[in-house]
């Protein structure tokens, strides 16, 4: 007698073009490597082909069959693995999907129970899509080694020829999850997966588990406490007795010496342009004319304009964009203060230096918020070197 057999819920097909799309992104960066193991446990579903055992049934002389099915049961899984960047990991581990059965009662008298059980191992590719600093999406694709041991009972009608046979075989494993930081060691981890299952009798299926865990990075970095060494106790010092001595006439006042050119300037870029726009607007004219106004007089060697952005946008646009802000600067203070235009250079850098912290400011989408939050990263710097 054949066991029942594990159908297709949904298509394991399109977990897996997500689980790749994730690992074709271009998100890499290098800072979280190292090694990591994580335990997660919860619920696991199969379905029983009903119709499938009673065709059976009736093959062999019964007439009906009553069928109930014992299709959830609770799994777990013990994993480990090595994150080589940001964005990718490879994950190996332990994991059983628990026990699945049926039984039937057919007339003529006869009785019938079939159970599964699985478990293995698997050796996953993971990868990771941050959403925010502790907010991340997961997909993972694989393969799992699973083990399945059958059990089949039967009375009257029904005569099993043999009740105890398995199998292990190497299939298909793919999933979704998402991931919580807690802090850079410790974080919360919830998936979706699917185990592709072979049965003792050539049965071929599914098994979905969803399971909730946390897992442990070794050797992620924590801060250093700061121990505050403990304020002396105060020394009473006597006060020297007061003499009075008759007022100096002060001296004439020095003339007023201006002040140093300074070695680098910051301008925000909300000062300089409008915004996305890289003409220098009138406002901003005002401030470089005073900044063109110290240059008189001063001997230098060469002047650095250099463009930022922000994060937002794309890579390729915010580029282009700094360095047309830093060539509207370098282009108006060689009309305005006559710099020689080999003295002069100018650059654009995107986003790649801020000035806000990680952290600082929340969030992806180009809201008004994140925008005024991130105003401090949208500036232009002139460096004036080898000033005498």
């Amino acid at each position: 007698m054949k066991s029942a057999k594990i159908k297709l819920t949904r298509s394991a097909g399109q977990l897996s073009l997500v689980a790749l799309a994730i690992l074709a992104g271009p998100w890499a960066m290098a800072d979280d490597a190292g090694w990591y193991a994580g335990a997660s446990g919860g619920p696991s579903r199969a379905t029983i082909d009903d119709v499938r055992i009673t065709n059976a049934l009736i093959g062999r002389g019964a007439t009906s069959a009553f069928i109930t099915d014992d299709n959830r049961d609770t799994g777990y899984k013990l994993y480990g693995g090595y994150q080589f960047n940001r964005n990718i990991a490879v994950e190996g581990g332990y994991f059983d999907l628990g026990n699945f059965g049926f039984n039937a009662t057919t007339i003529p008298t006869g009785t019938l129970s079939g159970n599964i059980k699985l478990k293995g191992i698997n050796l996953d590719l993971v990868g990771t899509l941050p959403v925010t600093q502790n907010f991340s999406v997961l997909g993972r694709i694989g393969v799992n080694r699973a083990q399945a041991t059958d059990a089949f009972a039967g009375t009257g009608l029904v005569n099993v020829l043999n009740s105890n046979p398995s199998k292990r075989e190497n299939n298909l494993k793919v999933g979704l999850g998402v991931q919580y930081a807690f802090n850079e060691s410790l974080a919360l981890r919830a998936e979706l997966e699917r185990y592709r299952i072979n049965d003792a009798v050539g049965n071929k299926g599914d098994v979905d588990l969803a399971t909730i865990g946390l897992i442990y990075r070794f050797g992620a970095k924590t801060p250093t406490p700061v121990v505050l060494a403990p304020a002396p106790a105060p020394v009473y010092v006597a006060p020297e007795p007061v003499v009075v001595q008759p007022a100096p006439v002060p001296p004439p006042a020095p003339a007023p010496v201006p002040p140093p050119m300074p070695a680098k300037v910051t301008f925000s870029a909300d000062s300089l342009f409008d915004f996305d726009k890289a003409t220098v607007k009138p406002a901003g004219q005002q401030e470089l004319d005073r900044f063109a106004a110290k240059l008189n007089g001063t001997r230098y060697d060469v002047i650095s304009v250099t463009g930022h952005t922000d994060r937002i946008g794309a890579h390729a646009y915010n580029q282009k964009l700094s360095e047309r802000r830093a060539a509207a600067v370098k282009t108006y203070l060689v009309s305005v203060a006559a710099i020689a235009p080999d003295k002069i250079t100018a650059k654009g850098v995107d986003g790649s230096n801020p000035v806000t912290q990680p952290g600082d400011c929340k969030g992806k989408k180009a809201s008004k918020a994140l925008i005024a939050c991130l105003q401090p990263d949208r500036r232009v710097e002139v460096e004036v070197s080898g000033t005498r």
